[in-house]
């Protein structure tokens, strides 16, 4: 008989174990990048995550015997089904080692705790939205994972979709070596592709600033204003609260870098946006942190590698938005010219673009446009529920 257990996450020990397995299932990887210990515990924490305020979930751990091999949570975002009109459940933080008996009952486990809440389909794995953590990586594992992106082992795949699981939605990572262009000398920016983005800030008369972090707090309401906007229609979209988004540009204040971090005005009205963030999870993973040490410790290492020895030369773009009038007018494209041609001098030189919905053509088109492969997939998977 088998020892295996999938019990819900009820008393200090479990939640302790459900935290630090990520450190079990990626002991041997050097891809992975372990995050600072007090944030990993605040990011489950209701009273620290203004996102928890709209979701109702539940930690599990997989245990055989007193050894805990995996983890899942099981969750109803009810901003997510309030605005889509649907009845779904989500999977997420599906941590676990290279155990296909443990796997198929946590998502077992998942499926049947959202369907006692009277879901009908259940996706993933997301922790917890598009806004935050979403997307199994099924490409591309040979590569560190980006700022505010997530890893995996090769196998999860295999368990998600031996489970019944199809793919709902992909999401494309694009990579951009900025050495195509000169580096920090900036010396082979093709011709044609500057008189292309003259043409188009000229043609809509598109004014190019960068963010003016001495007035952050209106410049994040504009941020806000073209995201909410922007996006509605995409797939996945969750309205951010005025909590939540205060809370996101709180927390990532420390890592924008106002160069490249830019508004698109057309008289001296914002019509999008970018927000790139130095990836500082190259310094994280030189920090080597671990479960339970104190944030102090943490946060000096990472200060060392980051601040000190400057360990990051790459970059993530990470949100960007675009009013829906203004879409087509080549202003991704503009953005993007001007974010590279801004961040390479200050030694960017990988930049990635992501997530870019599979569906989203223009985005796509923009990314191709300034030389972007798609060198990473993350998936979002699905099954309705019977």
């Amino acid at each position: 008989m088998s020892d295996l257990e999938v019990r819900p996450v009820s008393t200090e020990a479990e939640n302790q174990a459900f935290l630090r397995m990520p450190w079990t299932v990626y002991k041997d990887d050097p891809y992975w990048t372990a995050p600072i210990w007090n944030e990993h515990v605040h990011f489950f924490d209701p009273e620290h995550n203004p996102e928890l305020a709209h979701i109702d979930m539940q930690k599990f751990v997989a245990w055989r015997g007193d050894t805990p091999v995996g983890t899942v949570i099981a969750h109803v975002n009810h901003a997510y089904n309030e605005f889509h009109e649907e009845t779904t459940g989500w999977f997420g933080q599906f941590e676990l080692l290279n155990d296909p008996e443990a796997a198929a009952a946590m998502i077992k486990t998942a499926e049947d705790w959202v369907k006692a809440k009277g879901m009908t389909k259940m996706m993933g794995p997301a922790t917890f939205s598009t806004n935050s953590e979403i997307g199994l990586l099924v490409e591309g594992f040979e590569y560190p994972p980006m700022i505010l992106t997530s890893h995996a082992p090769k196998y999860s795949q295999g368990f998600v979709e031996g489970a019944g699981y199809t793919k709902s939605m992909d999401l494309f990572c694009y990579l951009v070596d900025g050495n195509r262009w000169g580096g920090k000398k900036l010396d082979k920016v093709p011709e044609r592709l500057t008189r292309v983005v003259d043409k188009i800030r000229e043609r809509r008369n598109f004014t190019v600033r960068p963010v003016n972090m001495s007035d952050f707090d209106n410049e994040i309401a504009k941020v806000k204003v073209i995201y909410n906007q922007a996006w509605e229609q995409n797939w996945g979209f969750v309205p951010l609260s005025d909590v939540e988004i205060n809370k996101m540009a709180t927390d990532l204040k420390q890592m924008i870098d106002p160069t490249i971090a830019l508004f698109v005005e057309v008289d001296g009205e914002p019509v999008a946006f970018s927000v790139p963030l130095p990836n500082v999870y190259q310094p994280l993973r030189a920090a080597h942190l671990k479960p339970g040490e104190p944030e102090i410790l943490q946060l000096l290492r990472l200060i060392w590698h980051w601040k000190i020895r400057g360990d990051i030369n790459s970059v993530r773009v990470w949100a960007m938005g675009i009013l829906e009038e203004y879409r087509g007018s080549g202003v991704d494209a503009l953005l993007y010219y001007e974010m590279l041609t801004r961040g390479l001098p200050r030694g960017y030189t990988t930049i990635e673009m992501s997530w870019i919905l599979e569906n989203n053509v223009m985005m796509n088109r923009g990314c191709q446009f300034m030389g972007g492969e798609v060198y990473k997939i993350y998936r979002v998977y699905e099954k309705a529920l019977a």
